[in-house]
């Protein structure tokens, strides 16, 4: 099928560091301009963010660090693809949440002209989303065939989770599953473990997402200026931040948890402590002077008391002096 178009439609996607906008850069973008007379034009560039990409980000998108440091910076790309650009409409898969708000934000702080005025947007997952509606009176008609009746009241909507569940498991069993990283499971199964494990996305260690465990099992942050930086280490560098998310506006279960990571934290602080005065002790015991060093000192013997003085001393003394 060939777009009925009146000027060209730019697909296009972006990589960035993570994805807070205003705050992640772009690592890479990619554009797919297509033309009225439906020929096309792909554009591609990896982009130096001037920023370190977090691990658990890079094991998403598959581009690290050393990959992109010697790529230009935005600001130097960014006037090239801000032409290419210029007489289109835009098009993407969730453009409108994240990468059209991404890609004005860079355009913004590399100082390139880029107006998005008088253009139309096409967000394909926003046509997905609707057309394929992802609420449970839909999921429940998907996999159940059934309409579900008194929607949005608690029992009903009860059972009907249940009941999807069991219907996906019938759907999806024996499924492959291929992940972002290119990895092939059958992720859905009869098991609460598996199951767990598939559809807890982000790994969340509070569930709001302002704490995640990383790659190796590790609390971090997964916002502001510490994001990707381990919990630990940001109250060793800067424990003024644990009081300031306290006294913040953040919800209690995210307070709670990082309560407990901080009593963990000063505990293994007391421990240190210990551990380190006890080494200090053992290695630096009560000096004991040596004996051979006792000997070498000089010995005073006791004076002893004077004899008392009689007539025949006396008598003595005055033959001798004369007197």
């Amino acid at each position: 099928m060939k777009l009925n178009l009146k000027r060209p439609l730019a697909f296009f996607d972006l990589e960035a560091t993570g994805t807070i906008i205003g705050f992640d850069r772009i690592v890479e973008i990619a554009v797919l301009k297509v033309f009225p007379d439906g020929t096309k034009e792909m554009k591609n560039a990896r982009i130096n963010p001037e920023m370190p990409i977090p691990l658990e980000t890079s094991l998403i998108h598959g581009i690290y660090d050393e990959d992109i440091k010697d790529a230009p910076t935005f600001k130097q790309a960014g006037p090239e693809f801000a032409a290419f650009l210029d007489d289109c409409d835009l098009a993407g898969y969730n453009s409108n949440k994240f990468d059209i708000p991404m890609l004005m934000d860079e355009f913004l702080r590399a100082g390139v002209p880029f107006d998005i005025d008088n253009r139309k947007f096409v967000d394909v997952q926003n046509i997905f989303h609707q057309m394929e509606q992802r609420t449970l009176k839909a999921a429940y008609k998907f996999y159940c065939g059934k309409s579900l009746e008194n929607a949005h009241n608690a029992d009903a909507d009860t059972m009907a989770t249940y009941e999807v569940l069991l219907g996906q498991l019938e759907r999806y069993k024996d499924v492959e599953f291929v992940d972002k990283k290119g990895n092939v499971s059958v992720p859905v199964k009869n098991d609460v473990d598996a199951l767990h494990e598939f559809t807890n996305l982000h790994n969340p260690v509070d569930f709001a997402g302002r704490l995640v465990f990383n790659d190796k099992g590790i609390e971090v942050f997964n916002f502001g200026k510490h994001k990707g930086k381990c919990v630990e280490e940001v109250f060793q560098s800067e424990p003024s931040y644990y009081a300031w998310m306290q006294n913040g506006d953040f919800p209690l279960y995210t307070k709670k948890c990082l309560e407990k990571i901080w009593m963990r934290w000063n505990e293994k602080k007391v421990l240190v402590k210990k551990t380190t005065e006890t080494k200090i002790e053992v290695e630096s015991p009560r000096t004991v002077t040596p004996k051979k060093d006792i000997e070498a000192r000089p010995v005073f013997k006791k004076k002893e008391s004077a004899a008392p003085v009689t007539d025949s001393m006396l008598d003595e003394l005055k033959k001798k002096f004369g007197k």
